[in-house]
C-alpha cells in the first residue's frame, strides 16, 4: 500500500470502500455470511462442519466461488495489463449489474454469490511488488501491519509510515456503514449504489491509465 503513488492509494481505497459496502449488502441478504471477508466464512465452515450443521455448506459453497472470482480476476488482469485495474472493475461491474437483475429475478443466493465473485475479481483490481497481487476485501493484514508500523514510530525506527492502512481500513468499515445503511433503506437502491460506486471506480482507473499511457 504504502509503495503505490497517491492516486493508486485512493484508488486502493475506493476499493476498500466498495469492498466493504457489498459485504453489508450480502451479509444482510445472507443472514449473516461475508462475500468479501472469507476469514470469517472459513470460521463459519468449521463450526458449522464441527456441529453439522447447513452453514458450514453455505460458507464452503461462497468461498469456492469467491476463489473462481480470484482466478478470474488474474486471468482478465494477464490478458490487459496494461489497462489492468480498469479491466477488471469492467468485470466487477458486470457482475454487479448481474447480481442484481439475479435479485430482482430469483431473490435469494444466486444474487448473493454473484456478489461474492465479484469481490473475488476484485482483488485482481491492484498489482503489488513484485507482481504479487494485494488484497483489498478484508482487512486483517492490513491491520497487522499498521500496529507493526505505529510500534516503529513509538520506537524511532524502522518504516513507521502507518497512516495509509488506517485510511484503507476506514475505507472498507465506511463502505460497510453506508451498505448497511443501503440495504436496510432499500435493496433495490444498495444494489444500484453497489453498482454505481464500481462504475465510478472503473471510469477512475480508466482515465488514470490514459493517462499512463
Amino acid at each position: 500500500m504504502i509503495r503505490f503513488d497517491r492516486s493508486q492509494q485512493a484508488l486502493a481505497i475506493g476499493i476498500a470502500l466498495l469492498a466493504g459496502f457489498v459485504d453489508a449488502v450480502g451479509f444482510v441478504e445472507s443472514s449473516g455470511f461475508f462475500v468479501s471477508f472469507m476469514t470469517g466464512n472459513s470460521t463459519r465452515l468449521a463450526v458449522g462442519a464441527a456441529e453439522w450443521q447447513h452453514a458450514g455448506a453455505v460458507a464452503a459453497g461462497i468461498i469456492a466461488v469467491f476463489v473462481v472470482g480470484v482466478v478470474s480476476g488474474v486471468l482478465v488482469a494477464a490478458r490487459y495489463p496494461a489497462r489492468r485495474t480498469a479491466a477488471v472493475l469492467l468485470l466487477v461491474c458486470a457482475l454487479l449489474a448481474f447480481a442484481a437483475l439475479l435479485r430482482i429475478a430469483i431473490p435469494g443466493w444466486p444474487a448473493v454469490a454473484c456478489l461474492a465473485l465479484a469481490m473475488g475479481v476484485a482483488n485482481a483490481a491492484l498489482e503489488g511488488q513484485g507482481g504479487a497481487v494485494v488484497g483489498v476485501t478484508y482487512m486483517t493484514g492490513t491491520l497487522v501491519q499498521m500496529g507493526h508500523k505505529i510500534a516503529n514510530a513509538l520506537r524511532g525506527t524502522g518504516d513507521g509510515r502507518w497512516h495509509a492502512h488506517l485510511w484503507l481500513w476506514m475505507g472498507l468499515v465506511g463502505g460497510a456503514v453506508a451498505g448497511a445503511h443501503a440495504i436496510f433503506w432499500s435493496v433495490p437502491a444498495a444494489y444500484l449504489l453497489a453498482l454505481l460506486l464500481a462504475a465510478g471506480l472503473y471510469l477512475w482507473a480508466l482515465r488514470s491509465s490514459r493517462r499512463g499511457a
